[in-house]
């Protein structure tokens, strides 16, 4: 092989991938997946589309059967689509990619998100413009990107509960609306502080575009390994978001005097019970996602566009 066909151009958090260094593209993206946001006309529509198209480039597809909507001659359940596909591709909001990315991301299956949602950080091919999009990334123009997750568990006396993944975030936050929590936040073996607060954020540089930004905390670059610490409402006004590494643990420990459970939830999508003198072990887990955004990607004009930065008052 020439030392031209070797090179490959590396940013940071991003491998661009050239075609001609991809022989078998068609291969490599032999059996593509579909997932799409549920109970959703427009992104169903959009899903339909799509199927229609990649059947004709000669690609066998696998429709998530919790699509609504759609002709359940080839659909399957999630875990099907993990062992079958070669890349899945997720029409909705970040939402549905977050969920499709905790089935996914511990098979290595690549996603491709489709914005039929609203912001859309990590969904971003441009629904009228799908075809020649896809076309470009399955013809192997495309860039690749991993991202981190997290894992939590539920220490408890009788055995615990987990462990669950999150893409964005876990965030500890009481089940009584009123009122604050009082917990212990650790680093690994080192004590970091004690909190009274309506709740708290751990959250990955993907997730702190998310929750964690509009609670203060700092943005992320997705190519470091830190995790953001940032605290919902705290009483104390010097308890602010702090930035730790992932090679430690991060455990949030429920004071044990309180009298009101709390609840942890991950991505904002699934939830968990914490009772008084239980722990939160957040770590990095074993698995990541991997996503692949069409040529020309970057993540600095993703928050130019998505927090308007630099523009100008009208």
């Amino acid at each position: 092989m020439s030392a031209r066909l070797r090179r490959t151009r590396i940013d940071v958090g991003a491998q661009h991938i050239n075609p001609e260094k991809h022989e078998g593209i068609m291969s490599q993206f032999g059996t593509l997946g579909i997932i799409g946001k549920q109970d959703d006309p427009a992104a169903a529509q959009t899903a339909a589309l799509l199927v229609a198209h990649l059947r004709q480039r000669g690609h066998s597809v696998l429709l998530d059967d919790e699509l609504h909507g759609m002709a359940a001659d080839a659909t399957a359940p999630r875990r099907e689509l993990a062992e079958r596909c070669n890349l899945v591709i997720v029409v909705g909001g970040d939402g549905t990619l977050l969920n499709a990315g905790r089935d996914l991301a511990p098979a290595g299956v690549p996603l491709l998100g489709v914005n039929q949602g609203r912001l859309g950080f990590m969904v971003d091919v441009n629904p009228l413009q799908m075809t020649e999009t896809v076309d470009s990334i399955l013809d192997g123009d495309y860039v690749r990107e991993t991202r981190s997750l997290l894992s939590a568990r539920i220490l408890r006396d009788e055995g615990g509960a987990g462990p669950f993944l999150a893409l964005n975030d876990v965030v500890l936050r009481n089940q009584a609306a009123i009122r604050m929590i009082e917990f212990e936040t650790w680093h690994g073996e080192e004590f970091i502080s004690l909190h009274r607060a309506d709740g708290f954020i751990v959250s990955t540089p993907t997730g702190s575009t998310a929750y964690a930004l509009s609670g203060g905390g700092p943005v992320l670059h997705p190519g470091i390994e830190a995790w953001a610490l940032v605290p919902i409402c705290p009483h104390t006004l010097s308890d602010r978001p702090i930035v730790v590494s992932t090679d430690r643990p991060v455990r949030l420990a429920l004071s044990g005097g309180g009298t009101h459970d709390a609840t942890c939830t991950m991505d904002g999508q699934v939830n968990a019970t914490v009772r008084p003198g239980e722990i939160i072990e957040i770590s990095r887990a074993d698995c990541s996602l991997q996503l692949i955004h069409p040529r020309g990607y970057s993540y600095f004009n993703i928050l130019r566009s998505k927090l308007h930065w630099g523009r100008e008052r009208s």
